[in-house]
């Protein structure tokens, strides 16, 4: 078995927003998807913040031309702040200062989308020979339910790729990665651990070797970079992650996966992106009791 980096403090974690968001045009023409609101707050700031609970807080954002806004979402606004702090408006400083204390932010640019694993290669300089996470943007944890901690444990345990999984009805399975999969006889915060011996990109139902689906949430070791560099390029030129990863299994790398069974919203396609909005708001003090009732009515209405 190929022994790989783990580590007790993984603190990188990257993020790639680099995509066109073209399921949301026209909307997305000039505000790039990640920015998109979930009630009050861009999708991102929730993912940013569920990485910053567990503690990474070295966030590298793998950004698109025109995508500048995405980074100064986290930057501050004194002239803002100032204006807020004036009329005395400390619920809405606060939430405007949030997003700038949750991490250290830092961009590089993808100079054309090829894919999640030329997205991750981005980041190679910046993450240097250490392990790290990757998170999709479009991907929401619920943080009632962590999901991060656990891989990172797993990682540090075991070394090598650890997978956020979930199951799926079979007929859906060829949306995602999939993998073959046994009992690893771990659990993790509540949830079940995997040792994964295969990975396959939206495989079709009859081909599926199983129904656990891989979602946007990843932990990598640094030797991910050297097998990116020669996976060749799939459909519509993309390097996929999967390919990669399957490389580093291939070549004895352990991996390992983490079947989440919590609350996850998301927000890649425009129903499941309005399914979030309304669970999300249903729950807030300040909207839901309203928005619920509301909600109902309109719902009897119908």
């Amino acid at each position: 078995m190929a022994e790989t980096s783990r580590s007790t403090s993984i603190t990188k974690v990257v993020i790639p927003v680099a995509g066109l968001g073209t399921r949301f045009l026209p909307a997305t023409k000039t505000i790039p998807k990640v920015l998109l609101p979930v009630v009050d707050r861009p999708a991102l700031e929730y993912i940013v913040e569920e990485a910053s609970r567990a503690g990474l807080d070295d966030v590298l954002l793998v950004i698109g031309r025109g995508q500048d806004s995405v980074l100064d979402h986290f930057d501050r606004r004194p002239e803002l702040e100032s204006a807020l702090e004036a009329k005395g408006d400390k619920a809405r400083l606060d939430a405007v200062r949030h997003s700038a204390e949750l991490a250290t932010m830092h961009a590089v640019r993808q100079d054309e989308p090829r894919g999640l694993g030329h997205a991750v290669l981005c980041a190679e300089r910046h993450i240097g020979n250490e392990p790290f996470a990757v998170q999709l943007g479009d991907d929401m944890i619920d943080p009632r339910d962590p999901l991060l901690p656990a891989m990172l444990e797993v990682q540090r345990r075991h070394g090598g790729v650890v997978l956020g999984l979930i199951e799926v009805p079979g007929e859906q399975i060829d949306r995602y990665g999939c993998v073959a999969a046994q009992p690893s006889g771990e659990t993790f915060d509540g949830y079940t651990t995997v040792t994964i011996g295969d990975l396959v990109e939206k495989p079709s139902p009859e081909q599926a070797p199983s129904n656990l689906a891989i979602i946007g949430r990843y932990v990598l070791p640094p030797e991910i970079f050297a097998a990116i560099r020669v996976t060749e390029p799939g459909a519509s030129n993309e390097i996929q992650l999967t390919d990669a990863i399957a490389k580093l299994l291939r070549a004895e790398v352990p991996v390992h996966g983490v079947v989440f069974t919590g609350r996850r919203y998301d927000t890649g396609d425009r129903g499941d992106y309005l399914k979030a909005v309304v669970q999300l708001a249903v729950e807030r003090a300040d909207l839901g009791p309203e928005f619920r009732a509301w909600l109902n009515g309109f719902v009897r209405a119908q």
